[in-house]
């Protein structure tokens, strides 16, 4: 990495954001990793969550979630509680604090069987 995208990460008005639980920022139009300063488009898959250190599923699912019945899609935020969702099979979905909710449910289900 050269000195002056080195130097980027530490400029407090590059834009800042989290992918899957880890802190990310746009250097020079590429987002990379604000840890290792790796690019996150060829790296993400490859990083367990950055919250709960969890790696991925072999079907890609969340490590903390794994397969949830009756769900086609979810995410469980990667410790930002709002950028939480739950879809449903039917297209219904939530989000947010409601998808917590119901996300602690689907696993307390999973967890009796």
């Amino acid at each position: 990495m050269d000195e002056a995208k080195d130097a980027d990460l530490f400029n407090d008005t590059a834009a800042k954001s989290f992918l899957r639980g880890h802190e990310i920022k746009l250097i020079n139009g590429e987002w990379v990793y604000c840890d290792t300063k790796e690019p996150t488009a060829p790296n993400y898959n490859n990083r367990p969550c950055g919250h709960c250190e969890k790696e991925q599923t072999k079907e890609g699912h969340d490590g903390c979630l794994g397969t949830l019945r009756g769900v086609m899609n979810a995410c469980c935020g990667h410790g930002q509680r709002k950028e939480a969702y739950v879809q449903f099979l039917d297209g219904y979905s939530v989000h947010g604090e409601d998808a917590i909710t119901i996300l602690n449910i689907l696993r307390c289900e999973i967890e009796r069987r």
